[in-house]
């Protein structure tokens, strides 16, 4: 018998090579997610009034979001400190069909970032339900360390 995993998101592993990938805001998050991204060869473009440190390869919009802005894209964050800002971004990705991920509101996400780990020629990502930051990091470690134990 099959456990009930409705409460979770499934795991899907995509090749994020080439696509385009919009990131509205320009904070510590944000940047986080840029960063992860660009790592599995995304397109990646950061839009927001500042930006603590644009990441090497990322293209940099030094402005407000705007409508319009996720076009094109395959995969969209929102990390600004502006809620507004945040569910603008959420609901033009999800009229697009663009997957997106709300920093602030894990209901209004349609995909979380996992806690990346990799070793020996593996990946792996931890999620969970939202709001177990700390036991997701935690985890992450560990799975990490036996990554790179493998040979």
């Amino acid at each position: 018998m099959l456990m009930d995993y409705t409460a979770y998101r499934f795991p899907l592993f995509i090749d994020l090579n080439g696509r385009k990938i919009v990131i509205v805001g320009g904070g510590t998050i944000a940047l986080r997610r840029a960063e992860i991204c660009l790592a599995f060869g995304a397109d990646v473009t950061i839009i927001a009034p500042e930006c603590k440190a644009v990441p090497d390869g990322a293209v940099f919009l030094q402005r407000m979001y705007e409508e319009g802005d996720l076009a094109g894209a395959f995969l969209a964050v929102a990390a600004t400190n502006c809620r507004e800002v945040n569910c603008q971004v959420g609901r033009e990705a999800k009229k697009s069909g663009i997957f997106v991920s709300v920093a602030d509101r894990k209901e209004e996400s349609t995909f979380f970032f996992p806690a990346i780990c990799t070793g020996s020629g593996l990946v792996a990502g931890v999620v969970s339900q939202g709001s177990e930051h700390k036991k997701t990091a935690a985890a992450a470690e560990k799975i990490r360390t036996v990554l790179e134990g493998l040979e």
